[in-house]
């Protein structure tokens, strides 16, 4: 694990597992390498990736946690959630929405978690998945499809992919922007 921090570290690109499918990440803090990764998924800037947190803890550092989002995050974390709040300073720009939203994410694997605190601070998450959108499943087939951009591939087994949930918690009025695999009935 402490080869990959230091691969994060250093700016490489890598594909990890979550409880979602695989992730293709980068350090948060490497600019360079998250530009990187708008170039390989040919996703336009005006579209922030989400990025992985290690707790709640962790999230407070990088958004602004009213009491209402703590409590919910707190019922649902970690799981496969993605959720909108309002960006703090220590937020790349390039991670912003216009509003200075961010999607934040405390995955259930311990792999992905027991990584972020290695690195203490978040990773870039962006599913590991083709140009035509099919979400890549098996490490070794995203390693032959990323093959020249990753330093490097974290085998978890197979993981189907589900995308998660994503749910606003903008102003403390939740709004349920993606129905994934995470149980959205109580913001319903």
């Amino acid at each position: 694990m402490h080869k990959v921090v230091q691969v994060l570290s250093d700016g490489g690109l890598i594909a990890y597992p979550t409880d979602t499918g695989y992730g293709i990440g980068c350090d948060l803090l490497q600019k360079k390498a998250i530009e990187k990764i708008y170039q390989i998924k040919r996703r336009p800037l005006s579209k922030p990736f989400s990025f992985i947190c290690a707790d709640l803890k962790n999230i407070s550092e990088y958004a602004r946690v009213s009491n209402y989002a703590y409590k919910t995050m707190k019922r649902l974390l970690p799981g496969p959630y993605t959720f909108i709040l309002e960006g703090s300073r220590l937020v790349p720009k390039i991670m912003l929405t216009k509003r200075k939203a961010v999607g934040i994410r405390v995955p259930d694997n311990l792999i992905c978690l027991e990584l972020v605190r290695l690195l203490g601070h978040p990773i870039i998450s962006t599913s590991a998945s083709q140009e035509d959108g099919t979400i890549l499943s098996d490490p070794y087939d995203i390693e032959d499809y990323y093959k020249p951009h990753l330093s490097l591939v974290i085998d978890g087994g197979i993981i189907p992919a589900a995308p998660s949930s994503v749910i606003s918690l903008i102003e403390d009025v939740p709004e349920v922007l993606r129905v994934g695999k995470g149980d959205v009935s109580s913001f319903q």
